[in-house]
């Protein structure tokens, strides 16, 4: 594999850690800023809706410029914005440091996977994308649980600097290792914009904001939830994280095994399961050991709709899919800052660290409700192009489709 594509998941390990690292730092970032744990969660919400932005915006204006210019100014927003973070002497500017960061997120992995795509031979094309996204999922399992570590004993700003540090690693990594690359053509907006007619992209999309949103809703609060109701010390959040990000490893690659040959089955089960296993852990959160084990498994069955859910999208916006896998990047991002917000809102009412895992069964289960609506229109249409197909050139009698 090409040095470049190292590069690449540099960059995308960074932009993996600051993403969910602040899920582990969220008390020592509030009694810092002497601010409580739910408006705390605004630095989650704040840098999801940067992605919504920044994912389709970046994405059109990068065709402005060569790819391998465009990821090195994508980079930098991205060290300059962790650099605000952990310089911040107020909340308000640290939230705008995580939006900053934010704007790279989408863009760089729409961007990054065509380039990485165009360093090898056809037949490697996936191989080298899957190495690229390698950076995002072990940022899961070493650079989450290492940042929160090291922000709970050096200071949680400690965290942010060492982030930044890796983004002008990844930013160097592209400037030397990345071949020049062709500016590309010009994003034709008005065809890209068609793929969103298409009710089955939406409904993808839906079933993202929704599925992946239930995720957050649990996780975004998972430590105060872990040492104010399981009990455990705030050092042990560290090898809590670990588990999570094992469990979004493990959940990514059976979502990526059966996204081709099974995808609405494992769209089905994954969902939920989603839902049930959020709704128990409002019991199992009391039990370290069942806490423990249902945090895995939330971590597999979020992770294992990502897949077909790229993939579905893809699918059905094959005519133009630049901008709707950008777009769908930000879904998953929306549904992160829905699912923060709510969750939010239901422990500022008093309901209880646990009560966000039942905003998260919900959007799970209206997830999955939209998934079965989308799999009956499809065997719908398909039904109702097959007689058509038999007929062949034959007229089709006038009183057919009309009602």
């Amino acid at each position: 594999m090409p040095l470049a594509l190292l590069a690449l998941a540099i960059g995308a390990f960074g932009i993996g850690t600051t993403e969910f690292v602040i899920m582990g730092l969220l008390p020592e970032v509030a009694a810092d800023f002497q601010v409580p744990i739910p408006t705390a969660g605004l630095l989650v919400t704040g840098y999801a809706l940067g992605v919504v932005l920044g994912a389709p915006l970046m994405t059109v204006l990068g065709t402005r410029t060569t790819r391998k210019r465009m990821l090195m100014v994508l980079m930098g927003l991205f060290v300059i914005g962790n650099l605000v973070s952990a310089l911040a002497p107020v909340f308000g500017v640290m939230l705008a440091g995580r939006v900053i960061a934010s704007l790279a997120h989408g863009a760089f992995f729409g961007i990054g996977s065509v380039v990485a795509a165009g360093l090898v031979a056809p037949e490697k094309k996936a191989g080298a994308i899957a190495m690229m996204f390698t950076g995002l999922t072990v940022a899961n399992v070493v650079g989450v649980p290492l940042g929160t570590l090291t922000g709970q004993s050096a200071g949680w700003r400690t965290t942010f600097l060492a982030v930044a540090a890796l983004g002008v690693i990844g930013l160097f990594g592209v400037a030397r290792l990345l071949p020049e690359q062709p500016k590309p053509q010009g994003v034709r907006v008005r065809a890209e914009l068609a793929a969103f007619r298409d009710a089955q992209v939406l409904l993808a999309m839906a079933m993202t904001v929704l599925g992946f949103g239930g995720v957050f809703a649990a996780v975004t609060y998972i430590t105060p939830m872990m040492t104010e109701v399981a009990g455990y010390a705030p050092s042990s959040v560290t090898w809590l994280l670990v588990l999570l990000g094992l469990g979004m490893v493990g959940g990514n690659l059976v979502g990526g095994r059966f996204a081709d040959r099974r995808l609405m089955p494992m769209l089905y089960v994954s969902l939920g399961g989603l839902s049930l296993v959020l709704a128990l852990f409002t019991l199992t959160a009391h039990n370290r050991i069942t806490a423990a084990v249902t945090i895995v498994l939330i971590g597999g069955l979020g992770f294992a709709t990502v897949p077909p859910l790229q993939k579905r999208v893809l699918d059905h916006a094959a005519g133009a899919p630049t901008l709707a896998s950008a777009v769908n990047v930000g879904a998953f991002n929306l549904g992160n800052a829905l699912s923060a917000w709510l969750g939010g809102l239901v422990i500022s009412a008093g309901l209880g660290y646990t009560a966000p895992n039942w905003v998260g069964a919900a959007l799970a289960a209206a997830a999955l409700l939209l998934a079965l609506l989308a799999g009956a229109l499809e065997r719908r249409t398909e039904q109702a192009g097959r007689p058509a197909a038999a007929h062949g050139p034959e007229p089709v009698p006038a009183t057919v489709g009309q009602g």
